[in-house]
């Protein structure tokens, strides 16, 4: 990774361009139709399908995803940088055809040819749209252990799987075309194997979408029953029992990415929150002669600053095939924090403009909120990360012991 004169993750020369042309087509096409996509229905599919078009057109469609399924096959450590310029929206990602990045690779890798000859062009085009079910009610997110969703496999129809069970918060369950669910396939609840991934229609018989989940008022997540759903056995994901494994490679990666659009949202809110101090002024003057509004802008920047090479070190090792559990899981708890720190300061200066709808600051501020418990609440990451670093710590002290 290379590193700027301030210190900061240096983007190459030759994605700085394209980088640039992301951050415009975000600000200028996908940033007015906010209210309308946060709003779904009819006309947000329209105005999607028309941002869509507009980023096909200008040549910016798909940019992280294989070349030899349709995309434009930008590396990792390229793409980050344009990650960032896409995720200052929540709906950029979707805009510029980046979303189905995790799906693609997972199917790819570990699709069966049916499924790969069926599927993986026509996500790639944004024809098809595909959502990921793993968590619960009443079962902790954090332990996939206890996973209550059932997979049957039948002999006598064909070998095909029979799924029941219930999820919830899955993110775009409702507009969903296939749905990858967690079931468990053997042993019993508790058990540490026997959980495998099954890629479902949605259209299939017995599926239903039981009810949305607003989080803090916002749509998007859903709540899923799966009555006797059939699945084709072409469709189990990888080797029966595999999951967690395909889940682990997933949620790397996933959770990277997430950082990285958080750093996006966290540089809108940061901008708004200056342009505010600058331009708002009273009977004492403008903001930014103000110390305490002075302190926003240096504790906001310092959050930034010192979250952004975190993120980046987990972006470096994920591209360079290494264990970034570690990386990860520091940059997902400083990135999440992060973003709710900048949000909160930036709706500070804006008073009470900044709690209603003329700014995006509210929505920044819930997805900094969400962020602490989305993809592993900080503890989660926490514990995960301190264990991980005793653990060399006690091995290093039994390696001195034996020498000794």
């Amino acid at each position: 990774m290379e590193y700027g004169p301030e210190g900061l993750p240096q983007c190459p020369p030759e994605t700085a361009e394209l980088r640039d042309r992301v951050a415009q087509f975000v600000r200028v096409r996908v940033m007015p139709y906010e209210p309308v996509l946060d709003a779904g229905g009819p006309e947000a599919a329209a105005a999607l399908a028309e941002l869509r078009c507009a980023a096909k057109d200008e040549g910016l469609w798909a940019l992280p995803l294989p070349q030899e399924l349709g995309g434009q096959g930008v590396p990792l450590r390229s793409y980050a940088h344009l990650a960032e310029a896409e995720g200052a929206s929540d709906h950029g990602p979707s805009a510029l055809g980046s979303a189905p990045l995790l799906d693609v690779l997972m199917l790819r890798r570990h699709g069966s040819h049916t499924v790969r000859e069926a599927y993986l062009k026509r996500l790639v085009a944004g024809e098809l749209r595909t959502c990921y079910a793993m968590t619960e009610p009443d079962v902790p997110g954090t332990d996939p252990f206890s996973t209550g969703t059932l997979a049957v496999r039948e002999e006598e129809a064909g070998g095909d799987w029979v799924v029941s069970g219930r999820k919830w918060f899955v993110s775009g369950a409702a507009d969903a075309d296939l749905v990858t669910v967690l079931a468990r396939t053997d042993g019993a609840a508790g058990d540490r194997t026997g959980l495998s991934l099954l890629l479902t229609p949605t259209d299939a018989p017995g599926f239903r979408v039981v009810r949305e989940l607003p989080v803090f008022g916002a749509s998007g997540q859903w709540e899923i029953g799966l009555d006797r759903v059939r699945v084709p056995d072409s469709h189990l994901l990888g080797e029966r029992g595999q999951a967690l494994a395909i889940a682990g490679e997933r949620l790397q990666l996933g959770r990277t990415l997430r950082c990285l659009r958080w750093l996006g949202q966290a540089r809108r809110a940061f901008d708004l929150m200056c342009a505010r101090a600058q331009s708002r002024g009273g009977s004492r003057g403008p903001l930014a002669a103000q110390q305490l509004v002075q302190r926003h802008v240096f504790d906001a920047l310092l959050a930034l600053r010192s979250a952004r090479p975190l993120v980046y070190e987990a972006v470096a090792r994920i591209d360079a095939g290494l264990d970034a559990h570690v990386e990860v899981g520091l940059a997902k708890v400083a990135a999440a924090r992060m973003l709710q720190q900048v949000a909160d300061a930036a709706i500070q200066v804006h008073g009470a403009a900044g709690l209603g709808p003329d700014t995006p600051l509210p929505a920044l501020f819930r997805t900094g909120r969400t962020a602490r418990i989305l993809d592993g609440p900080d503890e989660l990451h926490m514990t995960s990360v301190a264990r991980r670093v005793l653990r060399g710590y006690m091995a290093a002290e039994a390696g001195c012991s034996a020498a000794e």
